[in-house]
């Protein structure tokens, strides 16, 4: 259960996405090893240095804070979700990994000028409310000649097709409609967001999601995916099932004699704190 704690670090406006988030709880483990390779590439290109301190921001449940953690860095770890923060305690701990996880708004964060090394956001900061801000936020945490890895879903990308397939189930957006987090896909919105801020580079990566059947990717998100897991529980049983065959089908497009295996793009972006 969220604490009032908790919940007064959280923004107003990103109250409801922190509940949506946070829905999964420990489960979401299940989604972060689906994009794993994604990780190790973020997590490649950054090169945590032994004795750095670097930030893990939209942690979830910890996957890509572990990996660094083995590099020798010290990580501190956050996200809106108080059950993903504390699965992702867990999960260090199993590991015997000294990860300090809080739980923080991407918007407003409780660092210092300059404290952090580093920072590495997979596909994690793209979906912050207000993109200008969670960016300048980046900027400021992360020290001259520090560094930023992240990963964000390309708009053309099947994860994209995937969330078409779940908008045709949700209510109209509002007018005007919020930022599309797609859009941390192409450079150009990156550069207007941290260009400021960071020197930046790029590198385009397919990550590739495998299950033994569509079926089983329809158990996995609908249980562990915040946001698909969130839209099944508000439908009624007629709605549901529908929205169950058709995420079913999107899935069944990627089949092979093993099961299914849907490739996901991608944009690594890269910069250098100036």
């Amino acid at each position: 259960m969220t604490s009032a704690t908790s919940t007064s670090i959280i923004q107003p406006h990103n109250q409801k996405p922190a509940a949506v988030w946070n829905s999964a709880g420990a489960g979401y483990e299940g989604i972060s090893r689906g994009i794993a390779d994604s990780i190790e590439h973020a997590v490649l290109r950054l090169d945590p240095r032994p004795g750095e301190t670097i930030l893990d921001l939209a942690t979830g449940t910890g996957w890509t804070s572990r990996l660094v953690a083995r590099r020798g860095a010290r990580v501190v770890g956050v996200d809106l979700g108080a059950d993903l923060v504390e699965a992702a305690r867990s999960y260090a701990a199993e590991q015997h990994l000294p990860i300090d996880y809080r739980v923080g708004d991407a918007e407003a964060l409780p660092f210092s000028a300059g404290e952090f090394d580093a920072a590495i956001s997979t596909c994690g900061i793209m979906f912050a409310s207000r993109p200008e801000a969670a960016a300048a936020e980046l900027g400021r945490v992360v020290r001259p000649g520090g560094r930023v890895a992240l990963t964000t879903w390309r708009p053309d990308s099947t994860v994209f097709e995937m969330f078409k397939v779940m908008k045709r189930y949700m209510p109209a957006p509002p007018d005007p409609p919020p930022p599309s987090p797609f859009e941390w896909g192409r450079p150009e919105r990156v550069r207007d967001l941290l260009g400021g801020d960071f020197d930046l580079t790029f590198e385009e990566g397919v990550s590739f999601y495998r299950e033994p059947s569509p079926e089983a990717a329809w158990a996995m998100f609908s249980a562990n995916y915040g946001p698909t897991r969130m839209l099944a529980t508000s439908l009624d049983a007629a709605r549901l099932r529908d929205f169950e065959r058709d995420f079913v089908a999107f899935h069944a497009r990627f089949a092979t004699d093993l099961g299914i295996c849907v490739p996901r793009t991608y944009l690594l972006t890269l910069g250098r704190r100036r």
